[in-house]
């Protein structure tokens, strides 16, 4: 058995992770939960955003499967997302978007995986702001190192899965620079990777094939902010933040996130769809090893996915939250 750090979240997210729990349960995964929890909730409870014993937790078992988490707003509080990535360098945010029989979408055969440095970019925390002339800046650091380490993962991940083409997202036409830096570590990468072919888009242009035709991309890799706007396009693609997966991955950590918010609004109700933060759980077991466990969860939830009236009421069904779980657990 191993012990992963169960992080129930905010607003719906116990009500997800409760469902999670029950369909891993009767699945007979062979893990153990230590609940810890950060955000909102434990603030109004004991005066902090992230405990120690969270930290505690993870530097323990190195794996975690983390519910929506709410930092709050307009109060200077840095996002507790950004800081634990930061904290134990979760450099890899890792995003599957595939079309899923049972959930209607626009395009019915997208199948793509995107890989977001997750630790530096814009999202550095490197802000001046000058009152007396109003002017912020903020600073993007992109560093060499950053550079090469996500792209590594997207040529591995590429190699491993067998998929055909890394694509490198950038503005190196504007950002000289910092997009110089990512298109040099994929040349240089690449040659470690002689099965894997590698092309280069910018940006805006990126977006545009993306809504066009985004059958025509397998890998897609990118700095931070880039990544942060492309994985939710992407999660568009496929049905939305309530049915796609999530990953922040380190050299000897990880935290699987399901990456919508916490919806306040429909708490408590019974009404919240858990296959993201399920998915997220999946990825997790594959990433233990644990491929018979995730893939017949997977064929179960997909099979329930068929069934309108086994759905919750955001994928056009009816079904509680509990009763979702309880219908994949009858497809087991």
């Amino acid at each position: 058995m191993t012990t992963v750090t169960l992080i129930p979240g905010d607003g719906i997210g116990p009500e997800i992770t409760e469902a999670v729990k029950a369909i891993f349960a009767a699945a007979e995964v062979p893990i153990t939960w230590e609940e810890e929890n950060a955000g909102q909730t434990t603030f109004d409870s004991k005066g902090e955003l992230i405990p120690q014993s969270l930290i505690d937790s993870l530097e323990r078992n190195r794996i975690a499967l983390k519910g929506p988490i709410t930092t709050p707003v307009g109060k200077g509080f840095k996002s507790i997302n950004v800081q634990l990535r930061q904290k134990f360098d979760l450099y890899s945010n890792v995003r599957p978007a595939k079309t899923t029989a049972g959930v209607k979408t626009r395009f019915d055969n997208v199948d793509l995986v995107l890989f977001r440095e997750n630790t530096e970019g814009l999202y550095s925390g490197l802000e001046m702001y000058d009152e007396r002339l109003g002017i912020s800046d903020s600073v993007a650091r992109v560093t060499v190192e950053g550079c090469h380490k996500i792209v590594r993962a997207a040529f591995q991940y590429a190699a491993k899965h067998n998929r055909p083409k890394v694509t490198v997202a950038h503005k190196a036409n504007i950002l000289k620079s910092a997009g110089r830096l990512i298109l040099e570590a994929a040349a240089n990468v690449s040659k470690e990777f002689p099965e894997v072919q590698w092309d280069e888009k910018i940006i805006d242009n990126m977006c545009m094939q993306l809504v066009s035709k985004p059958e025509q991309f397998e890998v897609i890799v990118t700095t931070n902010l880039f990544g942060d706007i492309l994985s939710d396009l992407c999660a568009g693609l496929v049905g939305g933040l309530g049915v796609v997966s999530g990953a922040n991955i380190g050299d000897d950590m990880a935290i699987f996130e399901a990456v919508h918010g916490s919806a306040p609004d429909i708490a408590g109700q019974g009404l919240a769809n858990p296959t993201a933060l399920l998915r997220s759980g999946l990825m997790m077991l594959q990433h233990m090893g644990l491929h018979e466990h995730a893939d017949r969860i997977d064929n179960a939830l997909e099979i329930t996915l068929l069934d309108k009236s086994c759905c919750t009421r955001d994928l056009g069904g009816t079904a509680s939250t509990s009763e979702f779980a309880q219908h994949i657990i009858s497809n087991l």
